[in-house]
């Protein structure tokens, strides 16, 4: 048993290693954005199957809506560090620029929690008010801060 216990302690800590290499000292931001993406794509084929309008073809519209949310975030990061980059070149601090990535990653982590909560509710899951106000506040919040105004 112990021997098992290590093997998953040191494959926990490599995995724990290999975000952080990859996505910095927040990785379990991305981590929760990605579980929030396979919650979504769950509770909306839960919320289908429900309806009786199961169908493929949306089944793959909402994994490449998804794929293509990693890349604006991506492109969204890079544009952060490629602006600092050359601000730090020509003499100009625009370290403000990292918010771009943050503000694009904090978007559509509360998108993707709203959506679960509109999903669990068509399932019949009682949600509480005050959750759903509080995502709604935050998102105009968001918006409100990185001049994008009201999402509709």
């Amino acid at each position: 048993m112990e021997k098992v216990m290590n093997k998953i302690n040191l494959t926990g800590g490599a995995l724990v290693a290999a975000l952080s290499m990859i996505f910095g000292e927040f990785w379990y931001l991305f981590a929760a954005f990605a579980a929030a993406n396979v919650a979504d794509y769950i509770t909306g084929i839960l919320k289908a199957r429900l309806a009786h309008k199961e169908n493929s073809s949306d089944g793959v519209r909402g994994i490449a809506k998804k794929v293509c949310y990693w890349l604006v975030i991506a492109i969204a990061f890079f544009l952060s560090v490629a602006f600092r980059d050359m601000g730090s070149l020509i003499g100009l601090d625009l370290g403000f620029t990292e918010f771009i990535g943050w503000f694009t990653l904090c978007t559509f982590i509360i998108n993707e929690l709203r959506s679960i909560l509109e999903n669990v509710i068509e399932l019949g899951v009682d949600v509480p008010e005050w959750l759903i106000k509080g995502l709604e506040v935050a998102d105009k919040n968001i918006n409100a801060a990185s001049g994008d105004g009201e999402r509709k």
